[in-house]
């Protein structure tokens, strides 16, 4: 901002320095002298630095007298500092824009919705530094920026649950657009890596149009805008959130504009799937009991227990029902046959400690699909290439990190069992399916579709 550049320009207030002689062993030491013929840089430097403020306070005042409405609004939070501009010279970001423009069909938008040619006559007529002219091409970028992203971000049905609704995507007002584009440190920087969006879409994007270079069949482009579409409705790295992507299973979490981690995790199988969900994470529940669902009851813990197995070598109880005040039955009492014929519902939860499938940390976040985020104990199944293993939920390869991002604090659960502690933030969380990515003949492949999602 202007402000900081005032600051930061060199002050030229000190006084020389001199020095008396002191007689050392008898010889007087004379005060240092610049040698002639060398002149310093900072006058220069500062000569410089004051004709760009200058030029940008009048390129600040040319836009404060031409915007208006809501555009204005945000330009005064910034005493009306340009964002496109930089010493009264339009910059590079301009240019990354309009390659955007040229390449919006990458985005399945069409090219003619932005009128280019338009906005290059405002560049190109602002490159003489008039104040005026590089205004006007500053709030043509601006709104075409604006234009842009708007349709960028405006969602498409893909199949995503919203657990949460207030975080089912509209499309952005054009205010909140631009005033989000001004919070980074780095305007230019911004625009570059299309920050406003997910980098599993920025990644796609990349994909695509390397794929397209080198040719690619209607299916292939079909299936692609698919997963473009599914990344679409992925926030970009400056909101606080979590991702899963269940066809690589692969997990990142983002704030402040940069991932702060990632990490392997197993997802679902092709029967019992991970579903696209976003909802919002607000517990984390240390040394967590294990609800066993009903199918593996009966499928799998009655046959054992008719097997001869006991619930006590399970590392298992039986409760007498779903309530919060459900007490232990004996599992003398239980009628284990009809239970494994699927004629009596039973409830049993595993108990906390090393084997418990839950490990020492689960993480919440309400939905009614019972689908959440959780430690294990079994790490063979992590070390795999295809980790589609779970009954639906998100195992963690390591969740004392995540614990530690989310909780603002390391993961202490000692030894009572079902802690329940609030995070520090509620974090949303989106669980998507992006199968598509680089490589392969022509920069593009997909992994298999084990949910069959890309139709």
């Amino acid at each position: 901002m202007l402000a900081v550049a005032a600051a930061a320009a060199p002050t030229l207030a000190a006084a020389p320095r001199t020095a008396k002689a002191k007689a050392v062993s008898g010889k007087a030491v004379k005060p240092k002298t610049a040698k002639a013929g060398v002149k310093k840089s900072v006058p220069a430097k500062a000569a410089r630095s004051a004709a760009d403020i200058a030029r940008d306070r009048a390129v600040a005042a040319a836009i404060r007298a031409a915007a208006g409405g809501w555009m204005a609004r945000v330009y005064a939070q910034r005493n009306y500092a340009p964002l496109w501009a930089s010493g009264g010279r339009i910059g590079p970001a301009a240019d990354t824009l309009i390659g955007y423009l040229g390449d919006a069909d990458l985005d399945n938008l069409k090219r003619s919705s932005y009128d280019v040619g338009k906005l290059r006559e405002r560049i190109d007529a602002a490159r003489g530094g008039d104040p005026a002219r590089v205004a006007a091409a500053e709030l043509a970028l601006s709104a075409t920026f604006v234009d842009y992203v708007r349709d960028q971000r405006k969602p498409r049905d893909v199949g995503m649950k919203w657990a949460d609704p207030a975080l089912k995507p509209k499309r952005p007002k054009p205010e909140a657009v631009l005033r989000a584009a001004t919070f980074p440190k780095s305007f230019p920087s911004y625009v570059k890596d299309m920050g406003w969006m997910s980098p599993r879409y920025l990644e796609l994007r990349q994909v695509s149009a390397q794929a397209r270079t080198n040719g690619i069949t209607p299916a292939a482009l079909t299936r692609l805008r698919r997963n473009l579409d599914r990344a679409r409705l992925l926030p970009g790295p400056w909101t606080r959130h979590v991702e899963v992507d269940a066809s690589s299973g692969r997990l990142w979490f983002y704030e402040a504009g940069a991932a702060k981690g990632t990490m392997r995790v197993v997802v679902g199988t092709r029967e019992t799937q991970t579903p696209m969900l976003a909802g919002t994470l607000q517990w984390a529940i240390l040394n967590p009991y294990w609800n066993v669902p009903d199918y593996l009851v009966r499928k799998n813990i009655a046959t054992k227990v008719l097997a001869g197995r006991t619930l006590a070598s399970l590392h298992m109880e039986a409760l007498s029902d779903w309530t919060a005040g459900a007490r232990p039955i004996a599992a003398s009492a239980i009628d284990w046959p009809a239970v494994a014929a699927g004629k009596r519902e039973l409830r049993l939860r595993e108990l906390p400690g090393p084997a418990n499938s839950m490990g020492k940390v689960k993480f919440l976040f309400p939905n009614d699909e019972g689908i959440y985020l959780h430690d294990t104990p079994n790490r063979a199944l992590l070390k795999k290439d295809d980790r589609h293993f779970s009954n639906g939920c998100i195992r963690l390869e390591d969740a004392p990190r995540l614990a530690r991002w989310l909780m603002g604090k390391p993961l202490n659960p000692g030894k009572k069992p079902e802690q329940a502690v609030p995070l520090t933030a509620p974090t949303p969380v989106y669980l998507t399916y992006l199968t598509a990515t680089g490589g392969g003949a022509g920069g593009l492949s997909f992994r298999d579709d084990v949910y069959g999602r890309d139709g």
